[in-house]
């Protein structure tokens, strides 16, 4: 039973995570509106690319987990 309950306690702290994140992200001042994400409005349709963002994101998770790796 121990061997579940670490990956149950990880999975749901991911979730918890993910939650604040999508809760707390429309409210992130820059992110979405940097040099290089691109936007395309016409009658009718509108296209968001965010290109930026995804590799500052990116960026910042990968530091992350590299740092998280190099503590333990």
């Amino acid at each position: 039973m121990q061997s579940l309950a670490r990956p149950l306690i990880v999975t749901g702290l991911v979730l918890v995570g993910l939650g604040l994140l999508l809760h707390v992200g429309p409210s992130i001042p820059l992110l979405g509106r940097l040099p290089g994400d691109l936007r395309i409005e016409r009658p009718g349709v509108r296209i968001y690319i965010p290109i930026t963002s995804c590799l500052l994101v990116s960026v910042l998770v990968s530091g992350a987990l590299w740092l998280f790796s190099r503590l333990r």
